[in-house]
């Protein structure tokens, strides 16, 4: 076991804390990566972070990471709704991961209700904040310590 959990963040989530703060508050990017990590340290992992906005580079993230990552932990922001491509990556490495939604992508636009990762996901956290990113590491770890 590598005691590792990549981190991924899609578009615009680099914009956390001044996008949209009624919808996914004031914690920066900054502060997700530093409450995953701290978690992970908590229970003996550490995290390795990306985000971008273009989908080829988180892709290329995943692919990685199936070399020296246990589980994923990914909000990946709008491309939720588009790309077949992340699920075909995350189905393709094999690890398990989290999925996460900082607001409740539910109670919004009717095109945020489909998601497709959701059906391969070993889980998701929806509407729970930047706290989702907590429970997700937590669920990962547990997931690959079974």
């Amino acid at each position: 076991m590598n005691k590792r959990i990549l981190l991924v963040n899609g578009p615009n989530l680099n914009l956390l804390g001044t996008r949209e703060p009624a919808t996914y508050g004031h914690d920066t990017l900054d502060d997700v990566v530093a409450l995953a990590s701290r978690t992970a340290g908590e229970l003996g992992f550490e995290v390795r972070a990306v985000q971008s906005n273009h989908e080829g580079e988180l892709i290329d993230a995943i692919h990685a990471a199936r070399e020296d990552c246990d589980a994923v932990v990914i909000n990946p922001g709008a491309f939720t709704h588009t790309s077949i491509a992340l699920r075909d990556a995350l189905s393709g490495v094999s690890l398990p991961f989290a999925e996460v939604h900082i607001s409740n992508v539910h109670a919004r636009e009717e095109f945020r209700h489909h998601s497709y990762l959701s059906g391969i996901a070993s889980c998701v956290f929806v509407g729970a904040g930047t706290r989702g990113y907590e429970f997700a590491v937590r669920r990962m770890i547990e997931v690959v310590s079974a």
